[in-house]
């Protein structure tokens, strides 16, 4: 992928569909297997969910942006909206052992990129930058 694919949808949660594909098919392309094309896929839709449900308050009238550019060494994924602020340091993360519905998005967004960050350059909204090393053992992402 020489240029980066830029999509951008409404805010509402049917459009994730198109999210699910767009990102599913950009990590194909970009060389990454089926497993890790798949993780990506969850953790974009992930991003882009809890953008509409904590960003937007389930405002549907909004815009999220979501980028995706591939590397000589990583496929990165800029997912970018105009909500309320967030610090992943004030993200809670739900313990795996607890057996409920929710809380486990951000599990899956650091199951599939090595790095997962706001930019903090970006004055209103959110820019979620989250990057995946080419040729890695999947052992390697943080977690």
């Amino acid at each position: 992928m020489d240029n980066p694919i830029v999509i951008t949808i409404p805010s509402h949660p049917k459009y994730l569909a198109v999210v699910r594909a767009a990102a599913l098919l950009a990590a194909e392309i970009c060389g990454m297997g089926a497993a890790e094309a798949e993780d990506i896929k969850h953790a974009v839709d992930e991003a882009c969910s809890n953008v509409i449900k904590y960003a937007y308050k389930c405002d549907c009238t909004r815009k999220i942006t979501v980028k995706f550019e591939d590397t000589q060494k990583s496929f990165q994924v800029t997912v970018e909206d105009s909500g309320s602020k967030a610090r992943l340091e004030d993200i809670k993360i739900r313990e795996l052992d607890e057996v409920k519905p929710g809380g486990l998005g951000i599990h899956f967004i650091k199951k599939a990129f090595h790095i997962v960050a706001f930019d903090k350059k970006k004055r209103t909204g959110n820019r979620l930058l989250l990057t995946r090393y080419k040729n890695t053992d999947e052992a390697a992402i943080s977690k």
